[in-house]
C-alpha cells in the first residue's frame, strides 16, 4: 500500500496516479516518489530490459537558456562542445567548479525557441536549485534562464519503447540516440528526446504538468508498458555503468577521475577555457591518482556504498560509491574509486562487508551492453 508522504515533501503531477497504482512512496530529493509497484523491483527491472518501462522523472529540473548565443555562453560553465551541436541534437555534460570538481551532470539539447537559438537543460533534482542559481548568476547580462516549474517529465525505456510510443507519436521513429524535437504525443504537445538513464533504447518526454496524467494513462494502457520506480531505475543505471550524482560523482571528483574524460571535448581541451581546466588537463596529461571502476564481487551478496576497497595485500585503496544486485547479470555489481594503479580490469580486490572480506575484481563497464539506437 502507498504510504502518506511528509507534508513538506513535494509531489509531482503524477503523485495521485502512483498512489492509485499502489506504489510504495518514499521521499527522494525533496519529492514523494515511487520506489516500486506491487510487482516488485526485479519484475520492473526485467520489464524495462525486455519490453518498456515507464518512469516519472518530473522531479528533475527543466529550464530553457536564451540569449544572443546561449551555447557559447553556457560553455563558460562546462567542458563540453555545445556550440558544435546542430539544432535538435543533445549532449551529456558537466557543470564544473573552479577546481574541476563536478557540480552536477546534465543533458543539454540545442533547440529553436520562436525562431531564436536556445538550450533545453535537464538537471538532477537534488541539485536543481543550486544549478539554476549558478547558471543564472554566472551568465547574468548575456543569457536568461527560464525555469520550467510547471513542466513534467516521463521516461519510456526499453527495446519496445519505439513501437509503443509510435502509436501516439509516429515521428518518434525518426529520432536517434541524443536527438530531440517538439512533437505531439497522443494529442499532447511536448519535447521528445531519444535518451534515458537505463542503458536501453528509449525516450524522455517533457510536457506541461497539466497534461501528463492523461499521457501516462494512455501509455500504461499498452500491454508492453509497466510502471517502474526508483528501485529498478537504480539497478538499471548501475548495470549500465551510469553515474549517480552525489554518490559516484560530486564536487570532490573530476571528470578524469570519474572516467568521464570523453565529456571534455577536444576543442575545449585545446582552448583550456572551462572551469578547472588546469586541474583537468593536468590529469589528462599525467593521469589521475584514482579512477572510477566497475567492481564484480564474488558470491551473491551485494556490497554497498561506503564499503572499503582493499588490494590483494589488504591495503586500503578506495571506496564503493554504488552497489547492489544486478537482476540482468544475476550477480552483485558495484562501482567505486580505486588507486589508478589498481584500475585495470581483472585486478583482484577485497571489499569489507559487515566485518568480513569479500573477494572481487575490477570489471569493465558497463555490466550490461548499452542498447541505444544510433544513426546508421
Amino acid at each position: 500500500m502507498a504510504t502518506a508522504p511528509d507534508p513538506d515533501v513535494r509531489r509531482t503531477p503524477l503523485y495521485d496516479l502512483h498512489v492509485s497504482l499502489d506504489a510504495r512512496m518514499v521521499p527522494f530529493a525533496g519529492y514523494a516518489m515511487p520506489v516500486q509497484y506491487p510487482d516488485g523491483i526485479i519484475a520492473e527491472h526485467g520489464a524495462t530490459r525486455t519490453a518498456a518501462g515507464l518512469f516519472d522523472v518530473s522531479h528533475m529540473g527543466q529550464a530553457i537558456l536564451r540569449g544572443d548565443d546561449p551555447a557559447a555562453s553556457f560553455e563558460k560553465l562546462i567542458p563540453g562542445n555545445i556550440a558544435g551541436l546542430d539544432i535538435g541534437r543533445m549532449r551529456y555534460t558537466l557543470l564544473l567548479n573552479d577546481t574541476g570538481g563536478i557540480r552536477d551532470d546534465l543533458m543539454v539539447t540545442r533547440i529553436e525557441d520562436n525562431g531564436a537559438p536556445a538550450l533545453f537543460l535537464v538537471v538532477n533534482a537534488a541539485c536543481k536549485e543550486a544549478d539554476f542559481e549558478h547558471i543564472a548568476t554566472s551568465l547574468a547580462g548575456e543569457a536568461e534562464l527560464e525555469i520550467m516549474e510547471e513542466r513534467a517529465l516521463v521516461a519510456l525505456q526499453g527495446p519496445k519503447s519505439e513501437a509503443v510510443l509510435a502509436d501516439l507519436a509516429p515521428d518518434c521513429r525518426d529520432l536517434v540516440f541524443l536527438q530531440g524535437v517538439d512533437m505531439s504525443v497522443g494529442g499532447v504537445d511536448g519535447l521528445v528526446t531519444r535518451s534515458g538513464y537505463t542503458g536501453e533504447d528509449g525516450y524522455e518526454i517533457s510536457v506541461p504538468g497539466a497534461d501528463v496524467v492523461s499521457l501516462v494513462q494512455g501509455l500504461l494502457e499498452h500491454p508492453d508498458v509497466s510502471p517502474v520506480g526508483l528501485g529498478a531505475r537504480d539497478s538499471l543505471r548501475l548495470e549500465a555503468g551510469l553515474c549517480l550524482y552525489g554518490h559516484d560523482i560530486d564536487t570532490t571528483t573530476t571528470p578524469i577521475e570519474a572516467d568521464l574524460s570523453w565529456a571534455v571535448a577536444k576543442a575545449r581541451r585545446e582552448a583550456a577555457d572551462f572551469p578547472g581546466a588546469e586541474t583537468i588537463l593536468g590529469q589528462l596529461a599525467d593521469g589521475p591518482a584514482r579512477r572510477r571502476v566497475g567492481i564484480q564481487p564474488e558470491g551473491r551478496a551485494p556490497v554497498r556504498e561506503g564499503a572499503v576497497i582493499q588490494d590483494a595485500e589488504g591495503v586500503e585503496i578506495g571506496v564503493v560509491t554504488s552497489g547492489g544486485f544486478g537482476p540482468t547479470v544475476e550477480a552483485p555489481v558495484a562501482m567505486g574509486y580505486v588507486a589508478a594503479t589498481a584500475a585495470a580490469p581483472g585486478t583482484a580486490l577485497n571489499i569489507e562487508l559487515r566485518g568480513r572480506s569479500v573477494a572481487a575484481t575490477v570489471a569493465a563497464l558497463p555490466f550490461v551492453p548499452h542498447n541505444y539506437k544510433r544513426a546508421s
